[in-house]
């Protein structure tokens, strides 16, 4: 029997490569996200290699992950893996000249986005007794650098989420896996900057970055690791990166 998986963040960068890996070993998907438009793109792209089905929320919005989640029919009900992708950094500056907005988009997104659909999705898993929760934290998650601490604060309650998880779900059978990235080249410093291209490709120059894919091989040697094995953290650097800012470009 095939196995169920939800993606948070699902239409884009790590999250819809984490679908294309996922698809081709077999696992069926509830793709969510908060462009519809993005959904069906990737349910057309992915339909023919598994079962799948969509969900339409921003994970900020308590009440909306809640009542999308159980709204899923019987048949979906039974989710044996949970990828908490969905989050995104929100501007770049010093704390005194921060905007709030900022803040709150990250912290709602990162932290509480990731805890709503965590909660909604836990209790089935300790109900059957199995299943695996992969978290996408950051290289910031446990290295803060200027100009963003309350990004680097989300991604650290991701580490530490992801701790308190393992210890308390590890007695129910679950396996956490916490993933945290360096330079990934995906839309993340284009809504880091607001739609600014020109900041946002000079973010990935000089080097060779990381690309989505490479995160999903990761996720998907995880799930699929043998029972007696938990991958519990993993931090993947692009081979051009040493620390969170710290990349040798040519």
């Amino acid at each position: 029997m095939s196995r169920i998986a939800l993606i948070t963040g699902a239409t884009s960068g790590i999250g819809k490569a984490t679908a294309e890996a996922f698809a081709e070993a077999g696992i069926d998907l509830i793709l969510c996200g908060r462009r519809q438009e993005k959904l069906e793109s990737v349910v057309a792209e992915l339909s023919d290699k598994v079962k799948l089905t969509t969900l339409l929320f921003d994970v900020r919005n308590k009440k909306a992950v809640f009542d999308a989640i159980s709204s899923l029919p019987e048949e979906w009900k039974n989710i044996d893996i949970l990828v908490n992708n969905a989050g995104n950094a929100h501007g770049l500056g010093t704390l005194d000249e921060g905007d709030t907005e900022d803040w709150d988009s990250m912290i709602d997104g990162n932290v509480k986005g990731l805890l709503y659909v965590s909660k909604a999705i836990i209790p089935t898993l300790i109900a059957n007794g199995k299943g695996h929760i992969v978290n996408i934290s950051s290289v910031a998650g446990k290295q803060t650098y200027i100009n963003g601490a309350v990004y680097c604060a989300s991604k650290a309650a991701v580490e530490v989420l992801s701790e308190g998880m393992r210890l308390e779900l590890t007695q129910h059978g679950i396996k956490v896996t916490n993933v945290a990235p360096g330079a990934v080249e995906t839309e993340f410093s284009l809504v880091r900057f607001k739609g600014d291209e020109e900041k946002a490709e000079k973010v990935y120059q000089g080097f060779d970055p990381l690309q989505a894919s490479d995160i999903a091989d990761m996720i998907l040697y995880a799930v699929n690791a043998p029972a007696r094995v938990t991958i519990a953290d993993v931090t993947i650097l692009a081979a051009a990166q040493s620390a969170a800012t710290t990349i040798y470009r040519k």
